[in-house]
């Protein structure tokens, strides 16, 4: 192969020198950016050698590794957030769908043994399983209307079993119960149960008014009675008939009547005395 030079004379080169040195270029091209990688802000790296594992784990920054040979792999160790629909069953055998949200990390210091052991689909094969056992196992200890009315007991027991199953390789930082729902049938029981309660005390607060009335009823009679009692325990103590005048005479205006009925006398005068 011939090439002109600028001084325009002609020079060879062979196709095999070509060849070469088109390889030593692309071999000086992946050993400048392939002996090296970035570690991101919120990953580990994990390299690994011929397909073993290296037990050191690599921190952010830059690290070397040797072309064709070695391979850094970068796993996030940032929260993650996981929401997932898991249906169990309660205590007294209620079918419930619980809606929860699971937020998470993995341990820094371990994503080697993660890579290792579990591989790099760990939420499919670890944490949504962990998840829909702790569902169940947690919301079996309730009965459904203690999933309503204890909801801070049934988290706080589906939490520690997320965390009994998921500790050896990720950190559970928050976990929340978005929602729980039940079967159309018994929520329409309970519905009927709150109306009929409702019903209930309704009569209960109807009878104890009446009950109060007639109670009211009852001691402004026998206060009733008693006075009049008292009234004529008085009269027939104080003189009877004088006693009725006595309380005419306190009444009466002091004016005599105009006209005298015939054979009438004078009020509150006695002539035959």
């Amino acid at each position: 192969m011939k090439f002109k030079l600028d001084n325009g004379g002609e020079t060879t080169i062979s196709a095999g020198k070509l060849v070469v040195g088109v390889l030593a270029a692309l071999v000086a091209i992946i050993v400048l950016f392939g002996s090296w990688t970035i570690i991101n802000p919120g990953q580990r790296g994990v390299r690994i050698t011929l397909g073993s594992v290296s037990d050191q784990v690599f921190a952010e920054g830059v690290h070397m590794k040797i072309p064709l040979i070695q391979k850094i792999v970068k796993i996030d160790v940032t929260t993650q957030k996981l929401e997932q629909q898991v249906e169990a069953y309660s205590q007294n055998i209620q079918s419930v769908n619980a809606k929860l949200a699971l937020n998470y990390n993995c341990k820094p210091e371990l994503v080697n043994r993660l890579l290792q052991q579990v591989g790099m689909d760990y939420e499919v094969r670890l944490i949504d399983p962990a998840i829909q056992e702790s569902v169940k196992t947690a919301t079996a200890k309730f009965t459904a209307q203690e999933l309503i009315s204890e909801r801070h007991m049934v988290k706080e027991a589906i939490k520690s079993e997320l965390m009994s199953r998921l500790n050896t390789y990720f950190v559970v930082t928050d976990f929340s119960l978005v929602d729980f729902s039940f079967s159309d049938a018994y929520e329409k029981s309970i519905e009927e149960k709150q109306i009929a309660e409702q019903k209930a005390l309704k009569a209960k607060n109807d009878l104890d008014r009446i009950k109060l009335e007639a109670d009211q009823r009852i001691v402004q009679a026998e206060g009733e009675a008693r006075a009049i009692k008292i009234q004529a325990e008085a009269i027939t103590q104080q003189g009877g008939q004088a006693y009725v005048d006595l309380q005419a005479i306190a009444k009466w205006n002091g004016v005599l009547p105009v006209q005298m009925i015939p054979n009438g006398t004078v009020p509150f005068i006695d002539l035959t005395k």
